[in-house]
């Protein structure tokens, strides 16, 4: 406890821990959606868009990527969430090449264009996560405060939308719920997340936070709202045990996240069969 209150004295860490439970707690409250609407891989999917999408912004040399990372990726979850249906491809269908793809190109991109003489290592950060997240700025770090309150009000303001549009598409739009825009507003949500999220996982392992909590929450609870506060909750503990664990063993904070992840998920199935089993 007491190496722990002294990192906490240093300002990188205590932005890591700012971000990486914003980050958590959004990608929680949409897991929730995306695993429910049966479309909780397209984390996965959109991460390595948003990979294809950073190494086209090195290649062009721009300072700041995140406008061209965050633009690419919402288009990609548009087309996902809202284009499969005209192109005559299914959702899974769409994520599939979208990912292959994105993550061919980024890779060949990064080789034909290469600028530093360690691509292996700078591949291996950003697909897994590195320490990046621990070398946040003030500005980086307000940034994210923005986006992710943007987020968190989106879903506190049109709670009863998304839960209509989750469960039930059709008959929402047929009580005049605009379905297809909440599809689209869902669309660039998740281009958002995952551009927060890729500096604190990395890209392969954006999934793991959108779906690990939401599951894990769903072995116990059963009505939506439960769901939601139980996952944000998970996220944000194991966001939190992640950052510090990794910190003080000196492990990937990613991989280190995930691993905190999937031990609860683990709990939380063996709690749920415990207590199907007594009732």
């Amino acid at each position: 406890m007491d190496q722990i209150c002294q990192y906490l004295s240093f300002p990188f860490v205590r932005y890591a821990l700012i971000v990486g439970v914003l980050v958590s707690l959004c990608s929680s409250l949409l897991g929730v959606t995306l695993v429910l609407k049966r479309f909780s891989f397209i984390g996965d999917g959109l991460s390595h868009v948003a990979f294809f999408a950073m190494a086209v912004a090195a290649v062009l040399r721009f300072t700041n990527n995140m406008p061209v990372i965050l633009l690419v990726t919402t288009l990609a979850a548009v087309l996902v969430l809202s284009g499969g249906q005209r192109m005559k491809l299914k959702g899974d269908a769409m994520i599939a090449m979208l990912s292959v793809g994105a993550l061919a190109l980024g890779y060949l991109l990064m080789n034909l264009f290469a600028k530093t003489s360690n691509l292996s290592g700078d591949v291996c950060g950003t697909l897994f996560g590195s320490t990046s997240i621990l070398t946040l700025g003030p500005d980086q770090v307000w940034l994210c405060v923005g986006l992710s309150g943007a987020v968190l009000a989106f879903f506190l303001f049109f709670y009863h939308k998304i839960f209509a549009v989750t469960f039930d598409e059709d008959f929402a739009q047929a009580t005049g719920v605009r379905a297809r825009a909440y599809n689209q507003m869902l669309a660039v949500i998740i281009a958002v997340i995952i551009v927060l999220a890729m500096n604190l996982v990395g890209a392969l392992l954006i999934s793991a936070l959108i779906v690990f909590p939401a599951l894990s929450a769903m072995r116990v609870f059963k009505s939506f709202r439960s769901v939601l506060i139980c996952s944000a909750a998970i996220s944000v503990a194991c966001s939190l045990a992640g950052i510090l664990a990794s910190i003080l063993w000196d492990t990937p904070v990613g991989p280190t996240i995930v691993a905190a992840d999937i031990a609860v998920f683990g709990f939380f199935s063996l709690a749920g069969t415990s207590a199907k089993r007594n009732g």
